[in-house]
């Protein structure tokens, strides 16, 4: 494989390493990680998880209203803008997922750059309403035993287990965004 071969490989594979030393200098930071088989999950995170959809869309149908970005930091490369995040219901401010998002904007237009850069529209809801043709490509499930700081932001009092995902987004046939999503436990961030 030739050298720009394999970086435009390593631009498009959702790695969980990758994705959590953007914002933490090791992975124990985050939390220990399991890789787990759909078989694995229990309701409701199998729904929550294991599909090829928007979690967006998603976590919206679950609590039944709509969910607000809360941009915790971001960080820029010449190629790449990351963000890590908390989605939280609008009808009571609960958090329902924590997120670390690596879009690669060359392969957005620049409203929806724009958009995605002002950090006030949940990026699912961003590329339905552009009408970007995107394909969301689930790759790996996870079980998590968070750390402190994954514990705080979801509002648990002692870590509990946790489920996430890795996952792909092609926009117009391009693998543009990478995604690690963790929604909180259940009944913490229970439906009404």
């Amino acid at each position: 494989m030739n050298l720009d071969a394999a970086r435009e490989t390593r631009r498009c594979t959702p790695e969980l390493e990758a994705l959590v030393h953007l914002f933490y200098e090791k992975l124990e930071d985050l939390g220990s990680c399991e890789e787990i088989q759909p078989g694995e999950l229990t309701e409701p995170y199998r729904t929550l998880l294991d599909h090829d959809a928007h979690m967006t869309v998603t976590v919206e149908a679950h609590h039944g209203c709509e969910v607000a970005v809360n941009v915790l930091q971001t960080h820029r490369t010449d190629a790449h803008y990351s963000r890590k995040i908390l989605l939280n219901r609008r009808r009571d401010g609960e958090v329902v997922q924590f997120g670390v998002v690596r879009l690669n904007l060359d392969y957005l237009g620049g409203e929806v750059r724009a958009e995605i850069e002002a950090q006030k529209v949940p990026l699912g809801r961003i590329l339905i309403q552009h009408e970007v043709l995107r394909n969301v490509r689930l790759l790996s499930l996870w079980r998590i035993q968070p750390a402190n700081d994954l514990c705080h932001l979801l509002g648990l009092a002692k870590p509990v287990e946790c489920y996430g995902r890795t996952a792909l987004i092609y926009c117009n046939g391009v693998p543009a965004v990478e995604l690690l999503e963790i929604v909180v436990p259940e009944p913490v961030a229970a439906s009404v």
